[in-house]
């Protein structure tokens, strides 16, 4: 599996409920969610490398992503597939009930484990906020409430989200939702790849 490094841990996690031991996992930075025009990139060496290497069976652990397409179109060329859904938060939500909340939710920011975790260095470090914090209703100022979509049940988590958005000066929402669509894409996956090919 070639995934966002953003999703590493989750990915991880679900490997070891599931006891998915043959499943190796290679992951790009999260933070290129920030520069979305490397991933396409990168993806092609990587899948490259592990056609290389002998690895018969890749699954991409990315959605759409910000890539304009591209991810999908490497899926197409490759004959491999890719996490459904357009990004992270959807997947994390199910796809489909996320899709029907966000016709509602278009003013809401979203957090995840991740960005909440390393909210300056995925949120305030890229927008300048930290040196310019004039910056923020300008970029925020639309925005009504960040809605924490969390995978774990973490306290001090909640805590940073809910800074985070006192920080944006936002209203603040929590909602757990586990891994998703997440697990049952990639014990799917997993399954998929331990039967022989015709």
């Amino acid at each position: 599996m070639i995934a966002c490094g953003a999703i590493a841990r989750e990915i991880l996690a679900v490997k070891a409920l599931n006891g998915l031991d043959h499943l190796s996992l290679e992951c790009l930075p999260a933070i290129w969610h920030v520069w979305p025009e490397r991933i396409a990139p990168a993806l092609r060496e990587k899948i490259a490398e592990a056609r290389a290497a002998g690895h018969e069976n890749i699954f991409l652990g990315y959605a759409e992503c910000g890539t304009q397409g591209e991810v999908d179109k490497i899926c197409r060329e490759e004959g491999i597939e890719r996490l459904s859904g357009p990004h992270c938060y959807a997947f994390f939500t199910g796809t489909e009930k996320f899709l029907a909340e966000c016709e509602s939710e278009f003013t809401s920011f979203y957090l995840t484990d991740l960005i909440t975790r390393q909210f300056e260095a995925f949120v305030i470090e890229p927008l300048k906020l930290d040196r310019h914090p004039e910056l923020r209703d300008m970029v925020f100022g639309n925005y009504t409430k960040i809605v924490y979509l969390a995978q774990t049940e973490d306290a001090e988590l909640q805590a940073k989200a809910k800074w985070a958005a006192d920080y944006l000066k936002l209203d603040y929402e929590y909602r757990f939702t586990g891994y998703g669509d997440l697990q049952p894409e990639l014990v799917a996956a997993a399954e998929r790849s331990l039967v022989p090919a015709n």
